[in-house]
């Protein structure tokens, strides 16, 4: 071998070796003076010595040393399969008076919920089942049972259902309020029609103000959200599903997911339990929520007011107008106050605040403290409703229906049935305003509720795709309107 092939070995050698160096993965070096730590250790450090903990701020739920068994078995059982038809009208013109054969317009969706009681009552979201006409729950043993509709509240976005059924196994309320940052928690519902899947997180935030709820004023809708935020897999059909504890224990109703697919991203939320449990008792006892206000108008603290007012940090709700004769103006609140805690819960932001509020109902009474001339003070406010009172609705005790997504009540006079609500079903979608007085349907005399709701089902079994309805619009005049109903 001569010397250039020498050389040129020796050459290729050097790089080939300089080579692996540049690209093995790098090894740590330990410390000459510093044994390495033992790498059980480091993974699995002993634990450290419990530190005192407030009766007000219970310890973070750690991870159950025997999983999440015990709290998926007692809430597979409780969380249902809320399934919904929605009648939409056709698009055939008049000519679907005459028989003519038309495209599908039944529209089908899928929720969750949540048993409350072994009586059949059921939590769900009110977008679940808005507009609806008919709804039908699922069971985890495969047992089916049509559901009425107790019900809805959109400012919260829950709703409560019924169903006549035995055995049912009932999800105890836990209390929201001591869920914290960083517990474990499960999703249980239905995604994507996927019966019974539990799926496991932790808590990310809370007090989670998102823009989800739209207010509608005339309708006595104003939004509260102040949902709870978690890292657990939540997808459509998780609607309206629980969002349970490592206890077993209903802590949120799921509601949205953060997506730009609508799929799960990472984030999904859900309605406080102590907040839906309130809503849920009102809709039971009254079918509408007893709504509370405290009279003022608010906005968050900026670090500007905070330091002008010498409030040790950034947080709260500044009051900047009270209601006349409202509860707060009453127990002496004033403009300038800085809210920072109610029923002695903290109320760093408007949502919590919110949340707080809307937990009471007309006539009862909260603490507020509040930040004014650099001390705090405390107020006992009476919350009355928005329209000063703190008398409670009563129960509604005159005959209503739904209706194809529509809200119906019979007339006061015993003629005709008023459309409350015309909704976004079948009835909505004819363009009939809400306030319309029904008179007939197929020339038939409509004085109550049943006679409408007979008049339609004896048009569908003489085999009718829609009926004319006739009546009187808000402003009184005589209208038709044609409503599909197959």
């Amino acid at each position: 071998m001569n010397i250039r092939t020498i050389l040129l070995s020796l050459l290729s050698a050097a790089v080939g070796g300089w080579m692996v160096l540049q690209f093995q993965p790098a090894q740590p070096r330990a410390l000459e003076d510093t044994p390495p730590l033992p790498v059980m250790e480091a993974l699995h450090p002993a634990p450290a010595a419990p530190s005192p903990v407030s009766p007000s701020r219970p310890a973070p739920a750690a991870f159950p040393a025997d999983g999440f068994n015990a709290a998926a078995d007692a809430a597979l059982d409780a969380v249902v399969h809320v399934r919904t038809a929605q009648t939409m009208a056709t698009t055939g013109g008049w000519g679907q008076f005459f028989g003519m054969p038309g495209p599908s317009n039944i529209q089908r969706g899928s929720g969750s919920g949540v048993i409350l009681s072994e009586a059949g009552l059921i939590v769900t979201n009110h977008h679940v089942i808005e507009g609806a006409d008919a709804i039908e729950v699922g069971l985890n043993d495969n047992r089916s049972f049509e559901a009425e509709l107790v019900g809805s509240d959109p400012a919260t976005d829950i709703a409560v259902l019924r169903i006549e059924a035995n055995g049912l196994t009932a999800l105890p309320w836990g209390n929201s309020d001591d869920v914290r940052i960083g517990d474990w928690v499960l999703a249980v519902g239905n995604p994507f029609d996927l019966t019974s899947t539990v799926t496991a997180g932790i808590v990310s935030a809370k007090a989670r103000d998102i823009q989800l709820l739209r207010p509608d004023y005339a309708r006595d809708v104003f939004p509260v959200e102040s949902f709870i935020q978690t890292d657990a897999a939540v997808n459509p059909g998780n609607s309206g599903g629980a969002l349970v504890d490592t206890r077993g224990q209903l802590v949120g109703i799921n509601t949205a997911i953060a997506s730009r697919t609508g799929s799960y991203a990472g984030y999904s939320f859900a309605v406080p339990a102590n907040l839906a449990a309130k809503v849920a008792r009102d809709l039971i006892e009254f079918g509408r929520v007893q709504r509370a206000f405290l009279g003022v108008t608010i906005r968050p603290v900026d670090e500007a007011l905070a330091e002008e007012t010498g409030l040790p940090g950034v947080e709260g709700v500044v009051v900047t107008g009270l209601t006349e004769d409202g509860g707060a103006a009453e127990a002496g609140l004033r403009e300038g106050d800085v809210i920072l805690s109610v029923d002695g819960g903290e109320t760093p932001t408007l949502p919590l605040l919110l949340e707080r509020v809307n937990r009471h109902r007309p006539g009862e009474r909260t603490d507020i403290e509040v930040w004014r001339d650099g001390q705090t003070q405390r107020f006992t406010v009476e919350l009355k409703d928005r329209f000063g009172s703190t008398e409670l609705s009563a129960a509604d005790e005159t005959r209503r229906e739904t209706l194809y997504g529509a809200v119906l009540e019979e007339g006061a006079d015993g003629e005709g049935v008023i459309v409350l609500e015309s909704g976004t079903g079948a009835l909505g979608r004819t363009g009939v305003p809400s306030g319309t007085r029904i008179q007939l349907v197929d020339g038939a005399p409509i004085d109550s509720t049943e006679d409408l709701l007979a008049a339609v089902e004896q048009a569908k079994e003489a085999g009718q795709k829609a009926v004319l309805i006739e009546g009187l619009t808000p402003d009184g005049q005589s209208a038709w309107f044609g409503m599909g109903i197959r």
